[in-house]
C-alpha cells in the first residue's frame, strides 16, 4: 500500500509538473518538441509489441493490446499535427 500511495503521489506531481512546462512553450518550439515525442511514442511502439507478446496471461493480453492501440494513436496522431503545423510555415503559392 505505501509503495502505491508513493507512486501516485509521483504521478500527481508529475501531471501537474508536465501541464506547467507544457504551457509555457512558446509557440515556435511546438513543432520541434511534437516530433521528440512522437520518437519516444515511437520506442514506447516498440516495448508494448515486445512485451504484449510474451503473453502470460490473457490479462495481459488484453492490456498489451490496449497498449499497443494507444501508442499508435499517439505516433499518428502525432506525426499528423506535426505535418499539419510544418505547413503553416510553408510559403503559400
Amino acid at each position: 500500500m505505501e509503495t502505491f500511495v508513493a507512486a501516485l503521489t509521483i504521478f500527481i506531481l508529475a501531471l501537474f509538473v508536465g501541464f506547467e512546462v507544457i504551457t509555457k512553450v512558446p509557440p515556435l518550439l511546438h513543432t520541434p518538441l511534437m516530433s521528440g515525442a512522437n520518437a519516444i511514442s515511437g520506442i514506447t511502439l516498440v516495448g508494448t509489441l515486445i512485451t504484449s507478446g510474451a503473453r502470460l496471461t490473457p490479462l495481459t493480453e488484453i492490456l498489451g493490446f490496449l497498449a499497443v492501440a494507444m501508442a499508435t494513436a499517439n505516433v499518428v496522431g502525432g506525426f499528423l499535427l506535426t505535418h499539419r503545423m510544418l505547413k503553416m510555415f510553408q510559403k503559400k503559392k
